[in-house]
């Protein structure tokens, strides 16, 4: 793009990821952040929550108004929780806007399985089939030219990348997955809970959701895609004292026999021409802190030969592969840009 920069809004600006938004948007250099956008502080400082950002984003934070907005933007990102995109990403369509949205309203295809699992009535139909889930090394021809994108969950985005390929060869029994999963605190957003009070997450480790998170259908609905059959698994989630990082550890029966280095040369064929997924040597597995505040996604495998099983290990940043980076990298694909543009920072190491 020449000339004149892409504008953009956020809704949500004053979460974490639409404050990650922020941080990266800021060194995007065809991008300019024309309106950030908070139901609850409109008319403060964006300072005021986030003292950091002092002297470097001036504006004060805009109400929600979809008109208001389509004024000053072409795209707009909605860091919203889920209930409350679902209502607002009409509005804004119909403005005009191109719309990336960060929460979980639009990933499902099914409104009634939605409706199960998150709690809040379906959006329409139209609208559902619409989105394209923004999983960019599985979709990434589909967003280029959209209009509306889907962004995928945190925990899907380390899991089906981590899945996808080893189930797309037939190397491993769609029936037999098993998927542990860790986060960070910020995955749970900014407001205050019992369980993320320092007291109670600090030196200890917690399960929650216990086969009942709502991330488990959109795992399972891209899986049944790939495998062209329904994939059903089983998926726990864990909560971890640290800020960032999301690991999973999956576990699946090998189909054949597949040495560890057949898996690499699978997976980095797989992922070629796709620079954000970067795949282990053989016998090295990948930790949190390797992506920290990056967009990549880092994948390891180990093969035990005694029980015919694979291990998938696969570590994200939450709030930047699994949120704002790979929104960023969902509006490059749709805008026609080089898909690494504004995110290449090499990770916060140590």
């Amino acid at each position: 793009m020449s000339g004149e920069k892409l504008k953009v809004a956020i809704v949500g600006s004053t979460g974490y990821g639409g404050v990650e938004l922020i941080r990266f948007l800021l060194g995007h250099p065809e991008v300019e952040i024309t309106s950030v956008i908070s139901s609850s502080s409109s008319g403060l400082p964006i300072t005021d929550g986030f003292p950091h950002l002092s002297e470097i984003v001036l504006q004060n934070l805009e109400a929600v108004d979809p008109q208001a907005i389509a004024e000053k933007a072409d795209v707009v990102f909605t860091a919203t929780p889920s209930g409350v995109s679902g209502k607002l990403v009409p509005e804004l369509l119909a403005a005009g806007l191109k719309v990336i949205d960060l929460s979980g309203d639009f990933r499902i295809k099914d409104g009634a399985v939605y409706e199960t699992w998150y709690k809040h009535e379906a959006p329409a139909a139209e609208l559902l089939e619409q989105a394209i889930y923004g999983l960019a090394e599985l979709n990434g021809d589909a967003v280029k030219g959209s209009e509306f994108i889907s962004n995928p969950g945190c925990y899907p985005t380390a899991t089906l990348l981590g899945l996808i390929p080893a189930l797309d060869a037939g190397w491993i029994d769609p029936k037999s997955i098993i998927i542990d999963a860790k986060s960070g605190v910020s995955g749970a957003g900014r407001g205050t809970s019992l369980m993320t009070h320092y007291a109670e997450i600090n030196e200890n480790l917690k399960v929650y959701k216990v086969n009942k998170h709502q991330h488990i259908p959109e795992v399972e609905q891209c899986l049944s895609q790939i495998a062209g059959e329904p994939v059903t698994v089983t998926f726990t989630t864990h909560l971890v004292p640290m800020t960032r990082g999301i690991m999973t550890t999956m576990y699946a029966g090998l189909i054949g026999t597949h040495t560890e280095a057949e898996l690499v040369e699978l997976y980095r064929h797989y992922y070629e021409g796709r620079p954000f997924v970067r795949v282990r040597e053989a016998g090295k597995w990948p930790a949190t802190k390797e992506v920290f505040g990056s967009n990549y996604c880092d994948i390891g495998f180990a093969v035990d030969e005694r029980t015919g099983r694979l291990t998938i290990v696969s570590v994200i940043d939450n709030v930047v592969k699994g949120a704002a980076g790979q929104a960023i990298q969902n509006l490059n694909l749709m805008m026609g840009w080089d898909e690494t543009t504004g995110l290449l920072l090499s990770p916060v190491y140590p």
